[in-house]
């Protein structure tokens, strides 16, 4: 008899314990809290019968996560901004087909498809690039908003601007590549590296940029777009613009490849797509562009509605195969020019602007040759486009670097060796004639 007892209370709490654990919904995802928590608990609100499991990692690291545990898969969603992420788990078979409940929501944000049309994801909410200031540093230091690229590379912004690595950050790179899609390969690697000329830090966090914004560290930064609504409708100090070459995607959502829980998490997708769901993107901690025109009708003042402005994001067309086919080259490239030359950049930057400022008006054309030929120097990138996009070369970059010292493969170090040489010299050489201008 008690054996019979003990077996039939062994059996209830097995039955419970399968019971949660076909609830759960495991959630891999780079958004941080402050999004994933109004919108987990909305969910569940409305779907008590599932329980969501916040997993938090950067893009690349949630996309190396599901690659590596997919012969004994847990995970039933991966969630994230980067459109290029998706196709690379897509590309690897890491994401299900799935059908999802769509009602209103129209096929293309600006001039990019909103969902995946083999219906491997789905986007859920628009993203946008540009750059957000704080009003009251830039007063305090008599500067003007920065509301185009070009403007952020001016003399008056030296030492007050941040930005995330593109290797450390999803976003961050979309917006590095989609400046290299609208200004083409070589002018807008120029243009990063004069913006980057005027860096106060690159970060460590795609976050710490809106939190260097807010707390004044710094006065501008280049973020995605809800960095900067939801800071100014916390009561920042700060405000945001999009550039007229940038570009409008979709933030995303899929199901990850043989889930656990594939009728949740399809279940959870169903619910970001509801008006109930997009509701919660205009969350003043959340501020994201929803997708469902109808949903603009409740939000604040002022916020941006891509259906009826059209020009966001209207002038690149996002190549989101030709930044997954280049996506590591494009990071290494940064950050060997970039980040980890920062000083030196910055210096021959700094060095070229004094110059120009000290023969403004002075009409020396030996002067002005000399500064020409410093910024050719700053300008050159030490490979082309097509290179960029060999897939032969572009394999040899399998490694993502957390740090300088990280250690590569032997061709990838060898290559990343080169470059450093190339900019180390152009950098010393171009200070060097801006130096010889000035003394004019």
């Amino acid at each position: 008899m008690r054996k019979s007892i003990l077996s039939s209370v062994a059996a209830v709490a097995l039955s419970a314990t399968g019971a949660l654990a076909d609830g759960t919904i495991t959630v891999i995802t780079s958004f941080p809290d402050s999004m994933t928590g109004p919108i987990e608990a909305a969910f569940e609100a409305a779907h008590p019968e599932y329980d969501l499991e916040i997993l938090n990692k950067k893009t690349s690291a949630g996309v190396k996560f599901i690659q590596e545990i997919a012969g004994d898969n847990t995970a039933d969603i991966f969630w994230a901004s980067a459109p290029d992420a998706f196709e690379v788990l897509k590309d690897n078979g890491l994401l299900a087909n799935v059908s999802v409940v769509s009602e209103g929501i129209p096929d293309r944000i600006g001039a990019y498809p909103l969902n995946d049309p083999d219906g491997y994801y789905f986007g859920f909410a628009g993203a946008g690039y540009g750059i957000m200031w704080n009003e009251r540093y830039l007063a305090a230091h008599d500067l003007e908003p920065a509301t185009e690229w070009e403007e952020l590379a001016g003399a008056e912004y030296h030492g007050h601007v941040g930005m995330s690595a593109p290797s450390r950050s999803g976003t961050t790179h979309l917006t590095v590549e989609t400046l290299l899609q609208g200004e083409g390969w070589e002018d807008g690697w120029a243009q990063w590296k004069r913006i980057a000329g005027n860096f106060s830090t690159v970060t460590e966090r795609s976050f710490g940029v809106p939190d260097g914004v807010n707390t004044g560290n710094f006065g501008l930064g280049i973020v995605i777009d809800f960095f900067g609504f939801s800071s100014k409708a916390s009561g920042f100090p700060v405000d945001f613009a999009y550039p007229t070459v940038t570009a409008l995607v979709p933030a995303n959502v899929g199901v990850v490849a043989d889930a656990p829980n594939e009728e949740g998490a399809v279940a959870f997708i169903n619910f970001l797509l509801t008006p109930e769901g997009q509701s919660v993107l205009l969350d003043p901690a959340i501020m994201r562009l929803p997708i469902n025109p109808a949903t603009y009708e409740n939000a604040p003042e002022g916020f941006p509605n891509p259906f009826e402005d059209t020009s966001i994001g209207a002038s690149v067309e996002f190549d989101v195969e030709r930044s997954g086919a280049r996506y590591n080259v494009v990071n290494s490239l940064f950050d060997v020019m970039i980040t980890y030359r920062l000083d030196d950049l910055r210096k021959a930057v700094g060095a070229i602007q004094a110059a120009e400022a000290a023969h403004a008006d002075s009409g020396n054309a030996e002067a002005q040759a000399l500064i020409d030929e410093a910024w050719a120097l700053i300008d050159a990138t030490p490979i082309e486009e097509a290179q960029s996009l060999d897939p032969e070369f572009a394999g040899i970059f399998t490694k993502r670097r957390k740090a300088e010292d990280d250690e590569v493969g032997e061709r990838q170090a060898q290559i990343e060796q080169r470059w450093d040489a190339f900019v180390l010299e152009n950098y010393a050489r171009a200070t060097e004639l801006a130096n010889q201008a000035a003394a004019l």
